[in-house]
């Protein structure tokens, strides 16, 4: 392990044995965690209300991961719940064209389909390489042609390929075009800094290594034709007896959440160290050096790719069930994506195997035994 590894672990005085699914559900450090339990303490002793923490060291602490600002920053209960009030309230033409690629998340791309047909959209596929890479040159061309939205996942929950998210951003800017980036397999795992994205989607629990139970937006190109989809008291007022959104993100928040889930969240972006990238991206390729291969199991995405999520089918008379069965029975905690979590790239079920910072070799190598 490297230095930035142990220190990660040693923040974690419990830790799994065998844990390899960060991309699933990471574990919290003690302060983490002491900051959810403390918060409900003082929501017990004074009253949930009388409790309420001031969330702006939270906000300026995740809204620094990308280059925003704090007022840039909404907390919500998950990376599904903030992309469908961004998605869900944003005001595009009749018409309006939205580019997505094929590794599109099940469920946004579930909403962008429904949104389609209530709204007009007309959503347009964005090509991709052999390996669901984005093709930039494919990208300039759709956006020449005419785009009033892209959609993109910098790291996709089945396939540890890293999309090149500051060139996307770059493309995007230069025509004119918003662009919604979803970071909740990247934020925490590779740099998202100098993207320059209309707005960042993101989740709590995976590599942040923050609670379960909220997710965040953050919008630093707020535009006149944004708001939530659903407008609630704590995020517009009234005027002209009309509802009208406050300034800033806070018209995608609720008041009513988890409110210990939301403070530490903070904490855990207040621990996130930048030198994780590096050692995360380390671990990812030394995983799949020492499974592709191991029993049969190909690793999907090139075996050097700079990301932590590794995915690998299996060999004829072998399943991703059955892996997992043995596994566990191992002690290992590795999980799968389904065919329902990128309907439009995947055509089975893949192994998912994302150590955690700090994970021994020994333990990829246990894997790569249990998988042979």
């Amino acid at each position: 392990m490297t230095d930035v590894g142990d220190k990660w672990r040693a923040a974690r005085s419990v830790m799994p044995p065998g844990h390899l699914d960060a991309a699933g559900c990471n574990v919290p450090s003690d302060q983490v965690l002491g900051a959810v339990v403390g918060h409900l303490h003082l929501e017990r002793e004074r009253g949930g209300y009388a409790a309420e923490p001031d969330l702006m060291a939270a906000r300026s602490a995740l809204a620094a991961l990308v280059g925003a600002a704090p007022a840039d920053v909404a907390f919500l209960e998950s990376g599904t719940a903030a992309t469908a009030a961004l998605l869900g309230g944003w005001r595009l033409p009749l018409g309006g064209r939205v580019g997505f690629a094929r590794t599109e998340y099940g469920s946004t791309l579930m909403l962008l389909r429904r949104l389609a047909e209530e709204r007009g959209w007309i959503l347009v596929e964005l090509p991709v390489d052999d390996d669901s890479r984005l093709d930039l040159d494919g990208l300039r061309s759709r956006l020449a042609a005419g785009l009033d939205l892209v959609s993109v996942v910098h790291i996709a929950s089945h396939r540890g390929v890293v999309q090149p998210a500051q060139e996307i951003g770059a493309l995007c800017r230069a025509a004119g075009v918003s662009l919604v980036l979803d970071v909740c397999q990247s934020l925490g795992q590779v740099d998202v800094t100098g993207v320059g994205a209309t707005a960042y989607v993101g989740t709590s629990r995976k590599w942040l290594a923050g609670p379960r139970g909220v997710g965040f937006l953050i919008v630093p190109g707020l535009t006149p034709e944004m708001d939530a989809a659903v407008p609630t008291l704590g995020g517009h007022t009234w005027a002209a007896a009309r509802p009208s959104p406050q300034p800033g993100a806070i018209r995608y928040e609720g008041s009513e959440g988890a409110i210990a889930a939301r403070f530490a969240l903070g904490v855990a972006a207040g621990e996130h160290r930048p030198d994780l990238h590096m050692h995360l991206a380390d671990l990812g390729r030394t995983a799949r050096h020492i499974l592709d291969g191991a029993g049969g199991w190909r690793v999907i995405e090139p075996l050097d790719e700079p990301s932590a999520i590794v995915t690998l089918t299996p060999p004829r008379g072998d399943s991703v069930a059955d892996a997992r069965t043995r596994a566990a029975e191992a002690g290992l905690l590795i999980s799968s994506a389904p065919v329902a979590r990128a309907p439009l790239d995947l055509g089975e079920p893949v192994l998912r195997v994302s150590p955690p910072p700090g994970t021994p070799t020994e333990t990829l190598l246990k894997l790569a035994r249990v998988l042979g």
